[in-house]
């Protein structure tokens, strides 16, 4: 079924879900690897779950998953199977902790880095046909430029920047916002200070970057806080788990479910941005058949 619609790209998915809520779908992105980003994404959705959302995780590291290891699920099937046209999106997913739904990618598949715009519209139309009735999708994007980076922040209705006191990571994550601005149209983003030895800290990095784009760029940046620096984040890891689950008490956990609360008052989408997204025909309002989408 996949396949047919990677074929069709005039952006048509049929009439909107009727009594179905919208999604909220977020973009974990980053401008470099090593500022831990995949596990900002397992910890938000953990602590969402533990706050009665229905969560969704996509790992969209396409060619080198790694959710699925980080959590200790056995991961049958993966995207590349979808990709193929042998598994539907539902056949993959796999039951995380807390109620968590996982979507694994593959590990060590090159090929799957090297997707087409087509391709990534195909696996962002996929969505459209599950039946679970998620709260949120978290999309936990690879690290850099790539085009699935692009791809999948584009069809999200949020992008969270995850950024650490580095001067490559804020200087990468300054390029990834550009990037998604200037040729891409994307205007607002949300910052988070990973691994802060402070408040103060957390607010100097995001400083730094808001320093660059008020200089260059024509965005909106808004800072969600900081994760603070937490050596049972490195436990927990070991561990294969959350450190929201496994220790529930941490200064990150608590910092994590700070956040939750914090993304759940954001308030829910209600129209469609104009081109292609997840879950668009949920919105209630410029449904999908009457936007122009763009694969």
């Amino acid at each position: 079924m996949l396949m047919a619609d990677i074929q069709q790209t005039d952006g048509s998915a049929g009439a909107p879900c009727a009594g179905r809520r919208p999604v909220r779908v977020i973009a974990v992105a980053s401008g470099k690897g090593g500022v831990g980003k995949t596990n900002v994404s397992v910890n938000l959705a953990m602590a969402l779950a533990h706050a009665g959302k229905n969560v969704m995780l996509m790992d969209a590291d396409l060619g080198l998953g790694n959710i699925d290891v980080l959590l200790d699920v056995q991961a049958q099937y993966n995207l590349s199977d979808v990709l193929r046209g042998g598994r539907t999106l539902e056949e993959i997913t796999v039951d995380g902790p807390g109620g968590v739904k996982i979507i694994p990618a593959s590990q060590g598949m090159q090929s799957m880095t090297m997707l087409s715009a087509v391709e990534h519209a195909g696996l962002i139309r996929a969505f459209s046909e599950l039946s679970y009735d998620p709260d949120v999708l978290l999309v936990d994007t690879a690290a850099g430029i790539s085009g699935s980076v692009v791809s999948f922040s584009q069809a999200a209705q949020e992008v969270m920047i995850v950024v650490c006191d580095e001067p490559a990571s804020v200087a990468n994550a300054y390029a990834l916002i550009k990037l998604l601005n200037r040729d891409h149209d994307l205007y607002r983003f949300h910052v988070l200070a990973n691994m802060a030895r402070g408040a103060q800290q957390g607010r100097e990095v995001f400083q730094k970057v808001a320093k660059l784009t008020d200089r260059f760029l024509d965005v909106t940046l808004d800072y969600l806080g900081h994760i603070p620096h937490d050596d049972y984040l490195k436990k927990a890891v070991q561990r294969q788990r959350s450190v929201v689950e496994a220790y529930p008490r941490s200064k990150a956990a608590v910092a994590f479910k700070t956040l939750a609360d914090k993304i759940d008052k954001w308030p829910l989408p209600t129209a469609a941005a104009g081109h292609l997204e997840f879950f668009v025909e949920r919105l209630v309002t410029n449904p999908v058949h009457d936007a122009e989408v763009l694969p």
